[in-house]
């Protein structure tokens, strides 16, 4: 009995490769006794898992374009793993493994891609606005003129 009080069935701890029984083997006594059991898995396990490679190396390529985006280098991963995550999503519908890796990695990928473009538009933003800073003769020289550029002092 378990701890609810419901009787629970044993566990037997024979494997899959012992001995048939008698009863399997008096039934057809020219069979071989090993083509009665059933096949597949046994009971209480789960069959081996097809993982969808695809959407594994999508999901890699689109968090590490997340977190590399600001750099703008994520985004050239981000589209790689867009890619790699749509072909995996068309494998999914054929194979049913991998669906929710694959999402994941069109939404990482997508955000990886849009926050290298904003990162690179707030950069050629900043170059414009200071352009004229371009050429101090010191790091001092440079803040200064940054701070001007800005309206900060």
């Amino acid at each position: 009995m378990n701890t609810r009080g419901m009787r629970t069935p044993p566990r037997h701890t024979a494997s899959a490769e012992a001995a048939p029984t008698r009863a399997a083997s008096a039934r057809n006594p020219g069979e071989d006794p090993d083509s009665a059991r059933p096949q597949g898995p046994a009971h209480g396990t789960r069959p081996p898992a097809g993982g969808n490679g695809l959407a594994t190396a999508a999901v890699v390529l689109g968090i590490v374009g997340l977190t590399t985006s600001v750099v703008l280098i994520g985004g050239l991963l981000g589209v790689v793993g867009l890619a790699l995550g749509l072909a995996s999503l068309v494998t999914t519908r054929r194979t049913g493994a991998g669906r929710g890796k694959a999402l994941t990695a069109v939404v990482t990928s997508s955000l990886a891609i849009v926050l290298a473009a904003l990162a690179a538009v707030c950069l050629a933003w900043y170059a414009d606005r200071t352009q004229e800073c371009y050429r101090p003769d010191s790091f001092r020289q440079y803040k200064q003129c940054v701070h001007q550029q800005f309206g900060e002092g």
